[in-house]
């Protein structure tokens, strides 16, 4: 991924098979999202950089993104890390043509990735918010995972207004490690989901659990099998954060149930398809699975606009 350093503003070149407008679809997912804000096709995103706030609006040019800092530049040795931050947090790294090439002779992929063409996995570079979203949307709808997320940040978060609006920084593991299971039960957490993402924040506290070592292990079944000895994380989240946070482009979520019900909605089934099913599908998806699914759960989204 190329970046260019401007006065003002950051200038990144993202590769061609990349459509920022899809990618703010999925973004603009929920309206209780409290993490970002989209405002007349511009991103806006509060970042900590070197410990300074720092407010990004990110928009597209006809062959760029650029990202402008409405509230005040940040230093140019700054701009390095905001850059590493967006080229994660859309997957610019990734060589689509592979994946292209495989879906476009798959009967499932074939019609998402010419009708979605340039969406990439949006991504959640931060590990801890990774693992806990995840903890948080165990075994209840999307909607109120995203109040609980909502009330998590807004209770522990920091932030920044600006112009009257106000943006927000996901909890640090930090401050999460030293509150107590009862503060998250007061905004309806269960006790277990407390107790797992207080657990999550102890574990990168004191350096046990870090992204960077899970990485080091570079194969899908080490990794997976560090992310699921974590004391709340099943197979399920530990595909999730493979895929989102890792960009582990093979992880699977196979019993997520939105990607159950895309491939029923895709495949015109008059029930959900069972795993042994689902595996057959997805036979020729290898290298690939999380962008498959990927793909089927923007399906979905557009099945219920």
């Amino acid at each position: 991924m190329k970046w260019k350093k401007h006065e003002s503003y950051l200038e990144i070149f993202p590769p061609s098979e990349f459509d920022f407008k899809e990618c703010l679809v999925f973004l603009d997912r929920s309206s209780e999202e409290v993490l970002h804000q989209i405002k007349d096709e511009d991103l806006y995103k509060l970042l900590k950089i070197n410990g300074q706030k720092v407010l990004l609006k990110i928009s597209s040019s006809s062959h760029s993104i650029l990202v402008e800092f409405p509230d005040r530049v940040p230093s140019l040795s700054a701009y390095e890390e905001i850059a590493a931050y967006i080229g994660e947090w859309f997957d610019l790294h990734q060589e689509l043509s592979h994946f292209y090439q495989m879906a476009s002779q798959d009967p499932v992929l074939q019609p998402l990735t010419k009708k979605y063409q340039g969406l990439r996995i949006m991504g959640i570079p931060d590990l801890f918010e990774a693992l806990t979203w995840a903890i948080i949307g165990q075994q209840i709808n999307l909607g109120f995972a995203y109040t609980l997320k909502k009330r998590f940040v807004e209770q522990f978060g920091e932030s920044l207004t600006f112009e009257g609006d106000t943006y927000w920084l996901y909890p640090s593991y930090e401050k999460i490690a030293q509150i107590r299971v009862e503060e998250l039960r007061g905004l309806q957490f269960t006790r277990r989901k407390a107790e797992y993402i207080i657990g999550v924040a102890r574990a990168m506290a004191n350096g046990k659990l870090t992204k960077a070592s899970l990485l080091q292990q570079k194969e899908y079944q080490p990794i997976k099998r560090s992310l699921m000895a974590i004391r709340g994380v099943g197979a399920w989240t530990a595909d999730y954060v493979m895929m989102k946070c890792l960009q582990i482009p093979d992880a699977f979520p196979i019993a997520d149930a939105g990607l159950h019900q895309a491939l029923k909605l895709q495949l015109g089934l008059k029930q959900e398809p069972a795993i042994e099913e689902i595996n057959v599908i997805a036979a020729n998806w290898e290298n690939w699975r999380a962008y498959a699914t990927f793909y089927l759960w923007r399906s979905l989204y557009e099945s219920n606009k």
